[in-house]
């Protein structure tokens, strides 16, 4: 079906959407019961697309919500009601930048992907369980299961080869490549990816999710106001959920429960109702860890990510408690060195620099070459060695100095490059909490007492910043540095 208004489209992917996971729901509760299946059980995505004949470009200022050129552009979808802002935007701006000029319609219709059983299952649906380990292997037989052969990054890579007369496409995801990451997410973090908000901020201590839960349980405590833009909830690990003070409970929250031991990367959420609040994850230390939780936000498409941590600082002229605002890598970490080449530079965002260093200054009170003097912009070298203090012949020190390092951590630079691998703008603020390279150790004392005095500020600081990117709004925050040569319309 072909459609000129977005809203339109919406609703058919969610008939489209709703009638195959419905289909598939009911398939698997008889089969769950012991019902045998004669023939394959298969429900399928839904898709939209486009289609252009002319050359004529959209604005050269855009960032995204046009296609490249002439042709067929088409992606699944999945997940209508998680997505529907997203893809109402989406297509609107698909429409706004082509359907009046070129005539462009958004076709949508059921596509030939299968539907993964394991994607169909509500959030709380556990059914699986219920069976035997034999009946568990016949699954196989009557269901599609996941594919990785359609879940790859080749898109979001660059990678991706289409044959002659194959439309080209629409997203940096598809839609078995969305649902993989949405399961991912609620194992890492504890927490329902509905809950993820459009601003996400990363830690490498706990101590800062220590600091957010105390300001979230803050601001929740604070009575409501009228402003629709305000926060509203706080979510923790276990879909927990706090109500802001005067706003009445919702069925979801008799759900949620605190767990008895925390996920591997567990999430919090600022929850405001349009989604623009902010998420924050404890990613723990190293590369590892920073690529696959940034491999899984992704898909929820975020406005900007923030790494917040602690690293060694490299100069000494630094002190302890002061800050690096990085603007530029050396990427050490090798997690990432197959899917963006080392000699892909990873370019500081004018936007997000802007606001970072405003909101260190605001929060310092400190201006001029008294904010100079606590904070430093440079590049910031990131390592899959933890003990990289232990190498013999100092040949670390030689390559931080030959690349002008004046910090080092562990997941800076993933962060940073997988933002830029997945068209997230980025940053990243640290604050030096040791110098080892100048016999500045942590020790517990010093440690805590360093904890206890920047934390607060830094996390202030954060949040802060995250305010400024918000006011800036989409448009500007999304930049054109992000795009390659033929980019998905998509944002």
């Amino acid at each position: 079906m072909l459609f000129d208004d977005p809203a339109a489209a919406l609703q058919q992917v969610r008939h489209i959407y709703d009638g195959s996971i419905a289909y598939l729901r009911e398939c698997m509760r008889r089969f769950v019961a012991g019902e045998e299946f004669t023939e394959h059980v298969r429900a399928c995505y839904p898709f939209v697309r486009v289609h252009t004949d002319t050359v004529a470009r959209a604005d050269s200022r855009l960032a995204f919500g046009f296609v490249a050129g002439p042709g067929t552009y088409e992606t699944t979808l999945t997940r209508p009601e998680l997505f529907a802002r997203y893809y109402e935007q989406q297509f609107r701006l698909l429409l706004k930048n082509h359907g009046s000029r070129q005539n462009v319609q958004l076709e949508v219709g059921m596509s030939s992907q299968p539907i993964p059983i394991h994607f169909s299952f509500a959030e709380h649906d556990h059914i699986e369980g219920n069976m035997s380990a034999e009946r568990r292997l016949l699954m196989r037989d009557v269901f599609d299961l996941p594919n990785l052969a359609t879940m790859d990054d080749g898109i979001a890579n660059g990678t991706l080869e289409t044959a002659p007369g194959e439309a080209q496409p629409l997203s940096l995801f598809t839609a078995p490549r969305v649902d993989y990451s949405l399961q991912r997410l609620r194992h890492y973090t504890g927490t329902a990816p509905a809950h993820f908000q459009k601003f996400v901020l990363f830690t490498n201590y706990q101590f800062y999710i220590d600091e957010f839960v105390r300001y979230g349980h803050e601001v929740m405590s604070a009575p409501s106001v009228s402003d629709e833009d305000q926060y509203i909830a706080f979510v923790e690990p276990g879909n927990l959920i706090t109500r802001r003070k005067g706003l009445p409970a919702e069925t979801e929250d008799a759900l949620g429960a605190a767990l008895p031991r925390l996920p591997q990367m567990p999430g919090y959420h600022l929850i405001r109702a349009d989604g623009s609040g902010i998420s924050m994850v404890n990613i723990g230390v190293g590369p590892a860890n920073a690529k696959t939780i940034t491999d899984h936000i992704a898909v929820l498409r975020p406005h900007a990510w923030l790494m917040l941590g602690h690293c060694a600082g490299l100069r000494n002229t630094q002190q302890l408690g002061d800050y690096v605002l990085a603007h530029g890598y050396v990427r050490e970490d090798h997690v990432l060195d197959e899917d963006l080449p080392l000699w892909v530079p990873i370019p500081p965002l004018a936007e997000v620099q802007v606001a970072i260093e405003a909101a260190v200054a605001e929060v310092t009170q400190l201006t001029g070459h008294e904010l100079k003097r606590v904070m430093r912009t440079g590049t910031v070298a990131s390592t899959d060695n933890r003990n990289w203090e232990l190498l013999p012949q100092r040949t670390p020190e030689r390559r931080f100095s030959q690349s002008r390092a004046i910090a080092l951590d562990m997941e800076s630079a993933t962060i940073a490059a997988n933002g830029f691998r997945f068209r997230v703008p980025y940053g990243t603020l640290l604050c030096v909490s040791d110098k080892p390279m100048h016999g500045e150790i942590k020790l517990p004392g010093m440690a805590n007492q360093f904890y206890r005095d920047r934390v607060d500020q830094h996390l202030r600081i954060g949040i802060r910043a995250v305010e400024m990117l918000r006011a800036l709004g989409v448009d500007r925050l999304h930049s054109r540095k992000l795009r390659s040569f033929t980019e998905v319309a998509f944002q």
